[in-house]
């Protein structure tokens, strides 16, 4: 019997120093490497990365916009139609005139023939003899800065004295570039919203699934005194470092990739297809507010895990009572 004990007592003993490992006072609740955990890292690095992206693109697509009103907005375009039994080039010559005496007005440039023929080019190809074409003079004016021309007198000034011509200010285009900023904008802060909503199911679900593997451990917790707050703060901490380290290398993912387009667009400049990109899209430079927003992103993901995880415990316990 007492052979028999002596064994019994040394196996209890064992299994007491394994349990002792198993839990020692210095663990933390969640363990910190895990599977699940470097997969919701994962998740959250690709969430973040495509937020990022998704900002700065609407970023850089809002700054040319703005470019491209404001180049806009400063030229006014008079186009003067050929009429039979009068000179054209006088008649251009006659409405640059008219546009500088105009006030407001810092600058006008007559078109010629020739310039006003290549014009043309990109949608009629080259060599063609436009001479026999009633192609019409261009005269582009620049508003001055700060001024305010009055339009109204100075297309009526031009359509009494220069018969065929016309004022254009460009106010039409400028109602479609601002439309497309608007819908662009609101694409990009859409699709931001789907990415965060994706983020939250994958960290509430990587929460549930790291309270279902230590369920036992929170029960006893919690029969035993433990408050909820020191329950959900251990999730919350945990859930945060994952968010941070996350939300870091998709955030420094990002910014790698801005980096690399400006450097490509560097490149590109003065060939026909970096001059289009660029009139389109500026020269991929975020600049410091750019980078600011990719930074306060993957600090609001972060913060975003360990908020939802300290939902998700505290709505756990409450049901415990």
């Amino acid at each position: 019997m007492r052979a028999y004990s002596s064994i019994g007592g040394k196996k209890r003993d064992e299994a007491d120093d394994e349990a002792g490992l198993a839990l020692r006072p210095d663990m933390p609740l969640v363990p910190k490497t895990s599977i699940a955990g470097r997969a919701l890292v994962t998740v959250i690095a690709i969430m973040t990365f495509l937020a990022a992206l998704t900002a700065g693109a609407a970023l850089l697509i809002a700054n040319a916009s703005d470019g491209w009103r404001e180049s806009v907005s400063r030229e006014i375009t008079i186009q003067v139609r050929p009429s039979p039994g009068r000179d054209l080039e006088a008649e251009a010559r006659k409405a640059g005139d008219i546009a500088r005496a105009a006030p407001g007005i810092a600058d006008v440039r007559v078109f010629t023939q020739d310039e006003s023929a290549r014009l043309l080019e990109p949608w009629l190809g080259t060599g063609l003899d436009l001479g026999e074409l009633p192609v019409p003079r261009l005269i582009v004016v620049t508003r001055a800065a700060g001024g305010a021309p009055d339009l109204a007198a100075l297309r009526k000034t031009l359509a009494d004295k220069v018969p065929g011509s016309s004022l254009d200010d460009h106010r039409l285009w400028l109602e479609r570039l601002a439309a497309m900023a608007r819908t662009i904008e609101t694409g990009a802060a859409l699709i931001f919203a789907l990415v965060l909503v994706a983020m939250a199911l994958a960290i509430s679900f990587a929460t549930h699934g790291a309270m279902a593997g230590n369920r036992e451990i929170i029960n006893v917790l919690h029969y035993v005194g433990a408050e909820d707050r020191f329950v959900a703060s251990q999730f919350q901490r945990h859930f945060l470092r994952l968010g941070l380290t996350g939300g870091g290398i998709g955030a420094l993912g990002a910014v790698l990739v801005f980096a690399l387009s400006g450097t490509l667009a560097a490149w590109w400049t003065a060939t026909p297809g970096g001059d289009q990109i660029e009139a389109l899209f500026g020269s991929f430079a975020l600049g410091w507010t750019g980078y600011g927003v990719i930074a306060a992103i993957a600090l609001g993901v972060a913060l975003l895990t360990g908020g939802i995880s300290r939902v998700i415990v505290f709505r756990h316990l409450k049901g415990l009572y």
